[in-house]
């Protein structure tokens, strides 16, 4: 009898799958435990606690009784009712916290304009245009930034605003605002610029549109994202500023609301702290409202070169 050479197949037999699943098993590479981003992940949690924990505290403030406003008690025995009345207290009380809450918004927007145009149009002039000096430009906008600007220059601010007569005006801050956020605004936006490549300017003007057409018409809306960083920064900065909006406010009505609350902690006392905690929320409301609606943009225009050196 003829013996075959052909060596069995052992094709569908349940023992050969199981073995082929054991090899491919064997081969596949273990995944080893990531430390490296357990540890950022780890590091990054415990910042967002440091922030969000002070806020979750005043937020349980602003909702809690007038005497157990008092206790050293993080979840208080008792919550007022009706919920919010402290918040309904304070905008019914104190009719002063209306008016410096729109003084606050006033300054604000009118901040938000003028340091957004000042710092499109100079970071356009700085990264595609022929501005002379570009160099020493820049270096100054860095160099200012690491100067306690608003401290140091508060005598000289104080002297132009009376000069002016600004004094106890209070749209006037928005001369003084912008100029000391103008800085960090052009070095946002110059960033941005060089994001976008010169061979699109050059082909507007090729077709006859003038600089400031093609900044408008064509620029704007490829850097949109960085302008609403430039918006944030900006409405930021103003919608917290304290030290200036005291300086040059001379009457109660005229000031800005960071000045009232820094005001009224002295003489209202600790039984009241629940409505001091009520205002601190209504306080930086808005400032939260603004960033949540254009975080999206806002982390675009940063991943587009608005902190770029």
């Amino acid at each position: 009898m003829a013996t075959s050479n052909v060596a069995p197949s052992f094709q569908g037999s349940p023992v050969s799958q199981r073995s082929v699943r054991e090899i491919a098993d064997a081969w596949q590479p273990r995944r080893s435990i990531r430390w490296g981003l357990i540890a950022r992940h780890s590091i990054l949690m415990l910042f967002s606690l440091s922030v969000l924990l002070p806020l979750a505290w005043v937020v349980i403030r602003s909702l809690v009784s007038l005497p157990d406003g008092t206790q050293n008690e993080i979840l208080p025995q008792n919550w007022v009712s009706p919920l919010f009345e402290h918040y309904q207290w304070v905008l019914e009380k104190r009719p002063d916290v209306r008016a410096n809450f729109w003084n606050s918004v006033l300054v604000a927007c009118l901040t938000v304009v003028a340091s957004t145009i000042t710092a499109v149009l100079g970071g356009y002039a700085l990264v595609h245009l022929p501005t002379p000096f570009k160099g020493v430009i820049s270096a100054a906008l860095v160099a200012s930034l690491f100067f306690p600007t608003r401290v140091t220059a508060i005598t000289g601010i104080f002297e132009i605003q009376d000069r002016l007569g600004f004094i106890n005006k209070t749209w006037a801050l928005v001369f003084p605002y912008t100029a000391l956020n103008v800085a960090i605004c052009i070095f946002i936006m110059r960033g941005v610029f060089q994001g976008v490549s010169s061979e699109i300017l050059q082909a507007a003007h090729v077709d006859g549109a003038s600089s400031l057409r093609t900044l408008i018409g064509i620029v704007l809306p490829i850097i949109k994202n960085g302008v609403v960083v430039v918006i944030i920064v900006s409405f930021v900065a103003a919608w917290g500023e304290f030290l200036l909006a005291l300086t040059l406010m001379n009457d109660a009505d005229q000031r800005t609301l960071p000045v009232f609350i820094g005001t009224v902690t002295g003489g209202v006392g600790g039984l009241l702290w629940p409505r001091i905690a009520a205002l601190y929320i209504m306080a930086i409301l808005p400032g939260l409202v603004v960033f949540a609606v254009a975080q999206r943009w806002y982390t675009k225009g940063l991943q587009e070169g608005a902190l770029k050196a």
